[in-house]
């Protein structure tokens, strides 16, 4: 990979991880759901003014905002909202890869390896290792939420799957119109109006910002950047640099938020990362291995 493409896989990756940490702290001003349909709506406008639509029929549309969109972030926001941490969220996200494979097998008929069987397992005991909740730093209600989240994610990409080659910028953006009205809708059933119209009274400059940042930096601007790694180089050369949003996550929640990971949750992150190394690589790394013993 060239360095200046190298560079912006590290700003993505930057970009990303610090993600979560910025979805805290619009937490703390504004209920989950407001705060998702406010991020959709400045992501779709006035984008979808200037950036053409996939030619994909509407139902995949339909379908790719519901999940990867609407779904995704709808309990992610909840998980935030209830008690997991910033930098947890960002790794047992991550369980999507894992969640993907999963659904591959069981909705497209595909076939997975042994490496990668391994890799699934050893990632699903370091996510039990984590959901043991070791200090009491997170819910079991944001932990189970989070690996919901991570399930929409994962039939998101199920559907772009089944889309082929698309557009990455324009699915994301034209996807974006989808949410919406959806996430107003249980804004106002599960939070209430007047939570709601108080919460747009009071808004601040910080839930500007964060809002800013959710639309243009970690959507527009991430999955532009991603698109473009992904039109220069292979998917298996850019996809494990995602490996190290949680590594960002992580770390930045510990440094912004003061966020401490115990022993217990920390053995399980690192099989986490482990599980998914292997899942990414593992293929590649057992083949050399036997052509050395060959």
């Amino acid at each position: 990979m060239l360095p200046k493409d190298l560079l912006l896989a590290l700003v993505v990756i930057i970009v990303w991880g610090m993600n979560f940490v910025v979805i805290k702290i619009g937490l703390d001003d504004m209920p989950p759901m407001l705060l998702g349909a406010l991020r959709f709506l400045l992501a779709a406008f006035p984008a979808v003014l200037f950036i053409k639509r996939p030619q994909i029929p509407l139902r995949w549309l339909l379908a790719y905002g519901l999940t990867i969109s609407l779904g995704q972030f709808a309990f992610l926001f909840s998980a935030m909202s209830v008690g997991m941490p910033a930098g947890l969220a960002s790794l047992v996200l991550q369980s999507q890869a894992l969640f993907t494979l999963l659904f591959a097998v069981l909705l497209l008929g595909e076939r997975f390896r042994l490496v990668n069987l391994f890799g699934l397992l050893v990632a699903a005991g370091g996510l039990l290792l984590i959901g043991a909740q070791g200090n009491g730093l997170m819910t079991l209600a944001g932990f189970v939420l989070t690996l919901c989240a991570a399930a929409m994610w994962a039939l998101g990409n199920i559907v772009t799957r089944k889309l082929g080659k698309v557009n990455l910028v324009g699915l994301v953006v034209w996807g974006s119109l989808v949410p919406p009205l959806p996430f107003f809708a249980l804004s106002w059933l599960l939070e209430g109006p007047e939570v709601m119209a108080s919460a747009l009274r009071g808004i601040s400059l910080d839930t500007l910002l964060v809002l800013a940042y959710l639309a243009f930096g970690a959507t527009i601007l991430g999955y532009g950047l991603w698109s473009r790694l992904l039109s220069r180089y292979p998917a298996s050369q850019v996809a494990p640099f995602s490996l190290l949003v949680p590594v960002v996550g992580l770390t930045s929640s510990a440094l912004l938020l003061d966020e401490r990971l115990s022993t217990l949750q920390l053995v399980g992150a690192l099989l986490v990362m482990l599980g998914l190394l292997l899942n990414f690589c593992g293929g590649w790394l057992f083949g050399r291995l036997r052509a050395r013993l060959a």
